[in-house]
């Protein structure tokens, strides 16, 4: 049973930083694709960025690049998301998900089947 938490959410000015964690449980998370997803009240579950099981492939969505980083540590179970910059619009509910499944870099949330409780992220502008 793959279980997964995430932590490090909470109230941020915009401009500012925070870095999430989602650490795995169950798993050794070394062959799977893990990825970040946000969700906002009233809107559908968004992809944000993934990670391939070795690390060196990454993808991300337009509206997070070059202010997102999406890393993980295999040794510690471990995946991140580093946020920076962040805007009022960044505001929502993030959740870390993992498959086994080939296929790549997926972006489409039915692909993982795996999803942690979510962190709240919240920017005040």
């Amino acid at each position: 049973q793959v279980v997964l938490v995430e932590s490090g959410g909470g109230l941020v000015q915009a401009g500012g930083s925070l870095r999430l964690s989602c650490a795995a449980s169950g798993v050794t998370i070394g062959h799977y694709t893990l990825a970040w997803f946000r969700q906002a009240p009233g809107k559908e579950r968004e992809f944000v960025a993934v990670i391939s099981w070795g690390g060196g492939n990454t993808y991300y969505v337009d509206s997070v690049k070059g202010r997102f980083t999406i890393a993980r540590d295999n040794a510690k179970n471990t995946v991140f998301l580093q946020m920076a910059s962040l805007k009022p619009e960044d505001t929502a509910a993030y959740y870390c998900a993992a498959t086994d499944r080939a296929g790549g870099l997926q972006s489409d949330p039915t692909r993982y089947p795996y999803w942690g409780q979510g962190t709240q992220v919240a920017v005040s502008s």
